[in-house]
């Protein structure tokens, strides 16, 4: 049978109706992307601000209030205990009323003065391993640089050697600029795969297969069909959570918005191609749905790269992760967004997304049949 584009058009046409018609996928596949967007925007940060912070200053001279102001001043810290004994600094921390106690002993000024070494004491509550180890490292951060100004104003003679430290593409090192880059690709993987879960399933369920397999369609029509109106649909959520993530998350957008068009629509093609193998597969809505958040939520979220460096898992988990497509879409995005890089640099990832592409086209063409089992 000789390829029609005059009849995928018209199964095409016929998804969009159904789709129009059909509130709750119409809600899931504009609503929830931004939704979704927004919400783990917000709830996902590495950023530690306002820790708090009780301070037992033995010292009570000039540069220990110094100290203290330096830790107040940038932003990462909030004195709001000031301790006279330490028999206090169990009581606060066991409440967890602080997350650090700052403690600057005896004769600190004075160590300074005579450019000895004047150690400070730092009590981190470390149930919250995560955020001890950021604060810890801030705290160094701050030390360090008060060390220095302290050496400097006593003209002392400088380092022969000074490290001057200097971030690229994420300067302030804000976690919505590495975060929200790779939600899209994740929530594009979920939304996309359970929106056409749904397709070949609601034609079984309504028993509406009767009629498609009574007509001369074949089946890579029906396929593209019911694909194109999603793929439209997905393009649009795509460039939505971009906009979001610029003008609502200050993310900055250094590359090529049609690389990102190119990349974007490969990555579709194969979740939507997913999900159209899973709804031909099943023939269920409920269970394709269901089977669908499994496939994707679950290894999108934990082993693409978005939370957990891959570097960092075991060397199981990371031959496992190559078989996940959003950690190649992760890396395309972040590399777009905030690196402003070309196909030179990201040519990887794109050749494992036009496999994926054609993967999840394959799958679904070769799951799916017109013929009515007896």
């Amino acid at each position: 049978m000789q390829l029609s584009l005059q009849r995928l058009l018209a199964i095409a046409r016929k998804e969009a109706i159904q789709l129009r018609r059909d509130p709750r996928s119409l809600g899931m596949a504009f609503v929830v992307p931004a939704v979704l967007i927004v919400v783990f925007g917000y709830m996902i940060s590495f950023d530690v601000r306002d820790v708090r912070t009780a301070v037992l200053d033995r010292d009570r001279s000039a540069q220990s209030r110094a100290l203290v102001s330096a830790f107040v001043a940038s932003g990462r810290f909030e004195v709001t205990n000031r301790l006279d004994d330490e028999s206090q600094i169990d009581g606060l921390l066991n409440r967890g009323a602080v997350r650090m106690v700052l403690v600057i002993p005896v004769g600190f000024e004075k160590d300074l003065a005579a450019r000895r070494p004047a150690p400070v004491q730092a009590i981190f509550d470390g149930a919250d391993a995560n955020t001890a180890s950021i604060a810890m490292n801030y705290a160094q951060a701050i030390v360090g640089a008060f060390s220095a100004s302290a050496v400097l104003g006593a003209r002392a003679v400088p380092y022969p050697v000074a490290v001057q430290s200097r971030v690229w593409y994420n300067e302030a090192l804000e976690s919505a600029n590495m975060i929200v880059p790779g939600l899209v690709a994740v929530i594009m993987m979920i939304i996309a795969a359970m929106l056409t879960a749904l397709t070949i399933a609601r034609e079984w369920e309504r028993g509406t297969m009767e009629q498609l397999a009574a007509t001369p369609v074949h089946r890579l029509e029906v396929i593209g069909g019911k694909l194109l109106p999603y793929l439209v649909i997905g393009l649009a959520d795509v460039t939505a959570a971009v906009l979001l993530g610029m003008f609502v998350f200050h993310v900055p957008f250094r590359g090529n918005p049609v690389l990102l068009a190119g990349m974007a629509t490969l990555f579709l093609l194969g979740s939507l191609g997913l999900g159209i193998f899973i709804s031909a597969a099943l023939k269920s809505q409920l269970l394709a749905t269901q089977l669908a958040m499994v496939v994707t939520f679950i290894p999108s979220l934990l082993l693409s790269g978005l939370i957990f460096d891959i570097a960092s898992m075991p060397l199981p988990l990371r031959v496992i992760t190559m078989a996940v497509p959003a950690r190649y879409f992760v890396v395309v995005l972040r590399s777009i967004f905030l690196k402003g890089v070309g196909v030179a640099v990201l040519w990887r990832q794109g050749f494992a997304m036009i496999v994926y592409a054609a993967l999840g086209l394959t799958l679904a063409v070769r799951a799916f049949r017109k013929e009515i089992a007896p």
